[in-house]
């Protein structure tokens, strides 16, 4: 169909009817009457030469034609409501999602934001705080900050900055240890990263 041959306010009468399941509740959402939601869809099946609902003591229920197209128009409706959302005071604002190790967020980049919203006022910052994985596209992100050497294939690091390992201990234990191999002598608890105390074990030998 030809785009200047699209019933737009059909096709959004239809979405929000399927949504909520009853005109009146779709009148309701569109702020018209329940004769105009009525009229809209009569018109959309009659142009597409097929029925979109059963109509059912209980409510609207979709046909085959209707469970076809309604999830097509809810998400191409949330795409343009989410476009139209990153417009500011009439700037057009791009949405940037950043994955970043929930330690290095609370210890090093929240006290930066203030600087970069001021330097970057079009961007909308999401931050997604989690652990280290490194799956950008399913996690549905831009950019991410993670520890590590940047050997992660299909992507492209630039380092930042380099980050010590120091081990933490009560400080009856701190006061025992001369050597690090004192170290050994106790349990020592890790994160996820299993190399962590062979790195430091390494560094702190030299």
């Amino acid at each position: 169909m030809d785009r200047p041959n699209i019933p737009l306010n059909a096709l959004r009468a239809f979405e929000v009817a399927a949504r909520q399941g009853s005109f009146t509740r779709a009148a309701i959402e569109l702020r018209v009457t329940q004769a105009a939601v009525s009229h809209q869809l009569i018109a959309l099946e009659e142009l597409l030469g097929t029925s979109l609902f059963h109509r059912t003591p209980k409510g609207l229920v979709l046909t085959d034609e209707g469970t076809v197209l309604h999830p097509i128009l809810t998400q191409s409706f949330d795409r343009i409501g989410n476009v139209l959302d990153r417009f500011l005071d009439g700037r057009y604002q791009e949405t940037l999602n950043v994955g970043v190790v929930t330690t290095f967020a609370t210890g090093y980049l929240i006290e930066r934001l203030p600087d970069f919203q001021q330097k970057h006022p079009g961007v909308n910052l999401r931050l997604f705080t989690n652990n280290n994985r490194v799956d950008i596209a399913k996690e549905g992100l831009d950019i991410a900050i993670r520890f590590g050497e940047g050997l992660w294939p299909g992507l492209q690091a630039t380092p930042l900055l380099t980050t010590p390992l120091t081990p933490l201990c009560s400080p009856d234990i701190g006061a025992s240890l001369k050597t690090p191999q004192d170290l050994t002598k106790h349990i020592l608890f890790r994160s996820y990263r299993s190399d962590e105390w062979e790195l430091w074990f390494q560094n702190a030998s030299t």
